[in-house]
């Protein structure tokens, strides 16, 4: 299996369709003149991917402040999501793409090393995406911790 092509600021961002938390279906053309931060991490209620949530969670009125909506997707099945809603009170879209599709088509799924194994799996990546569609930042293998500050200088938020 041969990595996602990987996208890269100026690139009009893949529209999907997908469902959220509680089963509503929710699509990027849906925030058509709204800026958004799509973000994709690996797994809910993991150590990593509960401090990236939490972290995105604080800094929400910033963000939304500087006009973004915050939606983070995983492969993860929508009763699983609905419990890390509820565990961490997260108040932001948690999408449930379990055939990866919406990770491939943004290029979040691919090759990956740990202590020498060689893998698929999900790349931690976040995108910022403008009013027009158009991607603005494309971060890919971020870390869980300190991610949202950077994604927040480099958007002088």
């Amino acid at each position: 299996m041969s990595d996602g092509e990987k996208l890269v600021a100026g690139v009009k961002a893949p529209n999907f369709e997908i469902l959220d938390q509680d089963g509503k279906s929710v699509s990027l053309a849906d925030f058509k003149g709204q800026k958004v931060i799509v973000y994709f991490y690996p797994a809910a209620s993991t150590p990593g991917c509960t401090k990236e949530a939490c972290d995105f969670n604080d800094n929400l009125n910033p963000l939304k402040a500087a006009g973004y909506t915050v939606l983070g997707i995983s492969p993860d099945p929508i009763a699983k999501l609905k419990k890390f809603e509820a565990e961490q009170d997260l108040n932001f879209p948690l999408l449930s793409d379990p055939n990866l599709e919406v990770h491939k088509a943004f290029g979040a799924y691919g090759t990956k090393s740990l202590y020498g194994r060689v893998y698929q799996g999900v790349l931690r990546s976040t995108f910022a995406v403008d009013e027009q569609g158009i991607i603005q930042l494309a971060l890919y293998n971020v870390k869980a911790t300190g991610h949202v500050a950077m994604v927040r200088k480099l958007l002088d938020i």
